[in-house]
């Protein structure tokens, strides 16, 4: 059954307009009487056409309920911007494993060197891959692409999760496994190619972030945000 994402969907006049309505009249060819899901805020509405025009789908709602595919606990990650089409392995993969936000964090050893306004040209193209995983996965919602910031202000939204952590391959850090599973916020630091160097450490651990590690194995900067959320969603029963 074809998805659709409109999170200004009205359960009190519930119709789709727009690109989605083109979508479905002009692309999928759709009748009145056919059904479609459309995903708004975490809920999955199951609904059926009732009149299709060039630009507005009028629906009638059979059914609602929660996503069955969204996580219990909400996950911002913050990754240290990796260079080339990296980052877009991550957005898809990240979206996959249910991760909430996705926030790119210019750090020390970065290589691939941006500004804001540079970044803002290809965060259409992230929202864009965002937006195919969310729909291939099942989700019920569309997760965000963030501004690109600095690391100190990655590190203060940190502060507003209930669990945040970094991570770390020297020693000092805590196992994955140490983390409390119990929280329903969580924030994810990931470094670039380079990770992080110690004043960064000692800079996030300011501001009450974590320090965590993995294993022994260095992970590459596309590897370990896999990793670190396969682990979390498992931890905290959404795997």
């Amino acid at each position: 059954m074809p998805r659709f994402f409109d999170d200004t969907f009205n359960s009190g006049h519930p119709y789709l307009e727009g690109e989605n309505a083109r979508h479905i009249g002009l692309s999928l060819r759709m009748r009145a009487g056919e059904s479609v899901t459309v995903c708004a805020g975490g809920v999955d509405y199951l609904c059926e056409i009732d009149r299709i025009t060039p630009e507005t789908v009028t629906l009638q709602i059979l059914e609602q309920m929660p996503c069955a595919a969204e996580p219990t606990i909400a996950v911002t990650l913050y990754q240290a911007l990796p260079k080339a089409d990296k980052l877009e392995q991550i957005v898809q993969k990240a979206v996959e494993l249910g991760v909430t936000e996705i926030v790119p964090v210019m750090t020390r050893r970065c290589v691939a060197r941006l500004n804001q306004k540079e970044f803002e040209k290809k965060r259409s193209r992230y929202e864009k891959i965002a937006l195919a995983a969310a729909m291939q996965s099942g989700r019920g919602r569309i997760p965000a692409i963030g501004a690109l910031c600095s690391l100190e202000q990655a590190a203060k939204a940190m502060q507003q999760a209930e669990a945040a952590v970094v991570l770390y391959e020297a020693e000092g850090g805590v196992s994955f496994s140490e983390i409390p599973c119990d929280a329903k916020q969580y924030a994810v630091m990931i470094g670039s190619e380079g990770g992080f160097d110690a004043e960064e450490i000692a800079l996030l651990q300011r501001y009450h972030v974590t320090p965590v590690w993995l294993g022994r194995r260095i992970l590459r900067c596309e590897t370990a945000p896999v990793a670190a959320l396969a682990v979390l969603m498992h931890r905290t029963g959404n795997l």
